[in-house]
């Protein structure tokens, strides 16, 4: 197994995980961070992976963590997809099985917008490129601010800058094609914002009574 570790401004790196079997109480050098960039992400893989990041204009590539080859802890690692102007970042990075039928990915723009697509929506590409849309950006979006890989039994906590959170069904999200705006997940005020989005397990009927 594997670390995958995925930088604001496009470097991935892949360790083994074993590297990291000897921890020290103040920690231990997990990845070497350039001057402007900061740590955004890591996921345990199983060397057989796919690999999707997406940047804040509405851009993603997906390419095979074999790819990337297994460096050091203190590495820097290598170009995963180039970051346009200084506005505009990677804002996560999901890694999944490509033979899971079950999975999609889901996007989310920061004024609410939001949609899963298939995963053959997203062609195989070599890492380090541009991409493909996932999402059209417009002044109605917003620009995009989560990515995901979900399942129809998954649920979405998804919490604004205001500090409002609201919890909805996955499969209340229709699968539609990449460069589709989506549709609205949660109605904000003109100042609020998506913060951020997390998948958990769908809540069971007895959880929901209790919430009602």
């Amino acid at each position: 197994h594997y670390i995958i570790f995925c930088t604001i401004r496009g470097q991935i790196k892949k360790t083994l995980l074993e590297a990291y079997s000897r921890p020290r109480q103040g920690g231990i050098n997990s990845i070497e961070i350039n001057e402007g960039d900061a740590l955004i992400e890591a996921k345990l893989t199983n060397g057989n992976n796919e690999i999707i990041l997406a940047v804040r204009s509405g851009r993603a590539i997906r390419f095979n963590e074999k790819d990337v080859r297994p460096m050091g802890r203190t590495a820097a690692g290598v170009r995963g997809i180039q970051v346009g102007n200084s506005g505009d970042e990677v804002v996560g990075m999901v890694c999944v099985d490509p033979n899971d039928s079950s999975s999609t990915i889901l996007v989310i723009s920061d004024k609410g917008m939001g949609k899963r697509s298939a995963l053959e929506d997203y062609p195989t590409q070599g890492r380090g490129g541009k991409g493909v849309k996932t999402m059209q950006v417009t002044n109605k979006t917003g620009h995009l601010v989560a990515i995901k890989s979900v399942t129809d039994t998954d649920d979405l906590m998804v919490t604004t800058t205001s500090g409002v959170t609201i919890r909805t069904a996955a499969s209340e999200l229709r699968v539609m094609g990449r460069a589709t705006q989506g549709v609205k997940v949660i109605r904000l005020d003109d100042t609020d914002e998506i913060a951020d989005v997390t998948v958990v397990a769908a809540a069971t009927e007895e959880e929901t009574g209790a919430e009602e």
